[in-house]
């Protein structure tokens, strides 16, 4: 009987040595990992596709520096180029440079300037004006004009000089140095001297307008390569002005290189400031001042009926047609406050009321979470393309 429970006692002890432990332990071990790294690896996220919305725009803007204005920059590309025809023979001349000027004035008063009044470019050639002028009064944001004919104070081509600004020499040291300034937006023409070669009239007409239909392409391409970046440039924003330039010898014997200059100024407007301005104009948008971008401009023209300005900072109006694309910015840190806290369901209600969001797709890990982070900055919001 003894042995016979020694033998029971010994079985029951041998059933307790087998009981796995070890499996119990690492199927523990494995459920703790597997919750942890739930934990570990949980997210809160928003994907947000931003919404873009296209506008009819017709209407009356308004640029320059003055409070509440549309502001711009002006950017000017200039390119030479020559056709080769045959000459018909040489003759001497001596002829003076001249060109048209703008005279602006921003005292509250006119201002009278006399004949052979002197106007200067930077390197220091002086161009004269044959008649008196009166320029009216005017404001630094709205200058009073006039535009003149001035003169090469010396015959010869070094006077054929493109579009620069020019002063006053007689109003150097004086108040009046920054307040009556000049502009020419087109080149000073005509200066030769000595013997230059003579083109038969056909011939050079044809050349020029050959020159000229080749050189509107290339002055586009250039402009638009130097409009800054998030500016943008409209149709109709450019104006194209071509200089005729002196005939010169060409390289080839009997030859003659007809050459013409144009210039081409353009008015560019930053990206996000045009498209509120456009977004402000159309009531249907229910815009409430959000940040702004136009994705395409292709297919909105701008006309004025006082041509473009010729130096930044003077206010002018002008009239936008077509259609914009316009896109709303999405600022991650106003999203990500606007779920802190809530429910899935409570922040899909919310982000409704978001004219910048299209489309939220809402992300929430471990799969039983239902509720965002109440810290915003525990909130991941990434902005995908449209």
């Amino acid at each position: 009987m003894n042995n016979a429970s020694k033998g029971e006692f010994s079985h029951d002890e041998d059933s307790q040595q087998k009981f796995p432990h070890k499996t119990l332990i690492i199927a523990v071990a494995v459920i703790i990992i597997s919750i942890g790294a739930l934990f570990y690896f949980s997210i809160a996220k928003i994907e947000v596709i931003p919404n873009t919305v296209t506008a009819e725009v017709k209407g009356s803007f308004t640029a320059g520096d003055n409070t509440g204005a549309l502001p711009y920059k002006i950017i000017t590309a200039q390119k030479i180029a020559s056709q080769a025809v045959r000459g018909s023979g040489t003759k001497t001349v001596n002829s003076f440079a001249s060109g048209i000027i703008t005279i602006y004035n921003t005292q509250s008063k006119s201002q009278k300037l006399i004949t052979n009044t002197r106007f200067a470019t930077a390197a220091g050639l002086i161009f004269r004006i044959h008649s008196p002028v009166t320029i009216p009064s005017g404001t630094t944001a709205k200058p009073g004009s006039v535009t003149a004919r001035v003169y090469a104070d010396k015959a010869g081509d070094s006077y054929n000089v493109g579009p620069a600004d020019l002063t006053v020499p007689g109003f150097a040291g004086t108040p009046l140095a920054s307040r009556v300034y000049a502009l020419s937006t087109v080149a000073m023409k005509g200066g030769a001297s000595g013997t230059v070669p003579v083109v038969e009239a056909s011939s050079e007409s044809q050349a020029r307008i050959a020159i000229i239909k080749a050189l509107d392409p290339d002055l586009t391409t250039s402009v638009e390569e130097l409009v800054p970046e998030g500016y943008v440039l409209l149709q109709g924003a450019t104006t194209t002005v071509h200089e005729e330039l002196a005939s010169v010898p060409s390289a080839t014997s009997g030859m003659v290189d007809v050459k013409e200059q144009g210039t081409i100024t353009a008015v560019v407007f930053p990206n996000e400031a045009l498209a509120r301005a456009i977004a402000i104009s159309n009531t249907a948008l229910g815009y409430q001042n959000e940040p702004v971008t136009l994705t395409s401009t292709k297919e909105l023209s701008l006309t004025t009926n006082d041509g473009l300005p010729s130096a930044e900072g003077i206010t002018f109006t002008f009239t936008l047609s077509g259609a914009a694309s316009i896109l709303y910015t999405v600022d991650p840190t106003r999203i990500s406050a606007a779920v802190s806290g809530k429910t899935r369901s409570e922040s899909d209600v919310a982000l409704k009321n978001y004219p910048e969001v299209k489309r939220a797709i809402i992300i929430l890990r471990p799969f039983w979470r239902q509720t965002f982070p109440q810290d915003p900055s525990s909130i991941s919001v990434v902005v995908t393309k449209p």
